[in-house]
């Protein structure tokens, strides 16, 4: 009288079949992972041109071509009130050969990009030219942004 619905007729097993035993399931389930590389991957597409130079500086338009680049060239930015960075470390003017001596890997070949706001002073973008120019570095380059027809 005191039998359960589950175990009649059964054998006393429960619900399964005799001779059939289920082990744990021992694969990956493929689909939350692939959700969440999915998801991985967005958020670095979405993050990665924020990252690129972290000294905001209104850069002037140009006609000239976008250059090809295979290495990292080394940054050196002039925001508006004229202060000099180096990548994106501020660093004072006297400063800035001892610096670039120190984070160059190719010495004085290497490629080196200035960045000056559209409202700097001329003669602080030339000084900052002329040091790195006298220290030796030839490759120096200035940036600026493409012009849009309008």
């Amino acid at each position: 009288m005191g039998m359960s619905v589950g175990m009649a007729g059964r054998g006393g097993r429960g619900h399964r079949r005799r001779g059939r035993h289920h082990g744990l399931m021992s694969e990956i389930n493929v689909t939350p992972m692939v959700d969440v590389m999915l998801v991985l991957l967005i958020i670095f597409m979405v993050a990665a041109p924020m990252l690129t130079v972290g000294v905001p500086i209104d850069l002037p338009d140009t006609q000239a071509k976008a250059m090809n680049a295979d290495t990292q060239p080394i940054t050196v930015s002039i925001n508006a009130a004229g202060q000099i960075y180096l990548q994106e470390t501020e660093i004072p003017i006297e400063e800035l050969v001892a610096k670039l001596q120190a984070i160059s890997k190719t010495g004085y070949e290497e490629r080196i990009f200035i960045r000056g706001d559209k409202s700097t002073d001329y003669g602080t973008a030339m000084k900052v030219m002329a040091r790195i120019s006298a220290a030796g570095y030839k490759n120096i380059g200035l940036v600026s942004l493409q012009e849009q027809d309008q």
